[in-house]
């Protein structure tokens, strides 16, 4: 069956959109099967456009899709590969194998951050990410101390990941056309992250520092700890309370968040 095949028509509901830019294939397939992992997790396959090349190279992939009839097109296309399985789910929190994997999707648009949140905070093991995005949440991925786009998932990703930019895509790569740009990141697992054990408390402190964007740290985390308290965590990250969340870079957040789940609760 061709490339093109309309017997699955995009959902505007599911945030589908289509890729067909070969070349765009080509890139994304080379950079995720560069990985040593020993399997592959594809994310929303959708006609499979990238599953066949995925599959050629031999190693057992494990395809995450939610729509009905696309999951009727990839059995009817790749249900004789022996290294092929299909589970029918949201990735965002059907149960998945634990891995260890490359990663590797055109992520659907309205589901994205809750997908690739769920990776961050270790719900799999991975040994590489090859994951597509509409532009601005790529953007806020690859955002910088100071920069409009930083915020909690910025510091997520880079606390966790290496992040660089694969591939940036306009619109007529895809089908249907979204109305934006896409981009392609390559997530490697950084040696000294901090463990899935302490990602969620991260993730919490970002919430609640970031929650007012132009509020200091000592104002939005006054609901959760003691003046006291945020002048230690702060002293001991060798960053200001005055200072708004924004400023503060990836590796003094992880610092932060292991001291106020040691101090949350303390007089």
């Amino acid at each position: 069956m061709g490339m093109n095949s309309t017997n699955v028509r995009s959902k505007k509901r599911l945030g589908q959109h289509f890729l067909i830019n070969q070349g765009a294939i080509e890139t994304i397939c080379g950079a995720a099967l560069a990985s040593s992992a020993p399997a592959i997790l594809e994310i929303g396959p959708g006609r499979g456009a990238l599953t066949g090349r995925l599959l050629g190279d031999g190693r057992p992939l494990v395809a995450v899709e939610l729509d009905a009839d696309a999951c009727r097109l990839l059995t009817e296309r790749f249900g004789g590969s022996p290294n092929f399985t299909l589970l029918q789910g949201d990735a965002a929190t059907a149960e998945l194998p634990a891995g260890p994997f490359c990663i590797v999707g055109n992520l659907p648009y309205n589901a994205a951050t809750a997908i690739l949140t769920r990776f961050l905070l270790g719900a799999v093991l991975w040994g590489r990410m090859v994951l597509m995005f509409q532009l601005e949440v790529g953007q806020k991925l690859l955002g910088r101390p100071g920069e409009k786009a930083y915020g909690p998932l910025s510091v997520l990703a880079q606390s966790v990941a290496d992040v660089g930019t694969l591939l940036k895509l306009v619109p007529g790569s895809f089908n249907p056309p979204p109305k934006v740009d896409s981009i392609v990141l390559l997530f490697e697992p950084k040696p000294a992250a901090p463990p899935p054990s302490e990602r969620r408390a991260l993730l919490s402190l970002l919430h609640a520092a970031f929650a007012h964007r132009r509020k200091t740290l000592a104002n939005n985390l006054s609901p959760y700890l003691t003046e006291a308290q945020i002048a230690l965590v702060c002293a001991a990250a060798n960053v200001s309370p005055k200072s708004r969340a924004e400023e503060v870079p990836p590796a003094a957040w992880v610092g932060m968040a292991r001291l106020v789940s040691a101090h949350r609760g303390c007089p």
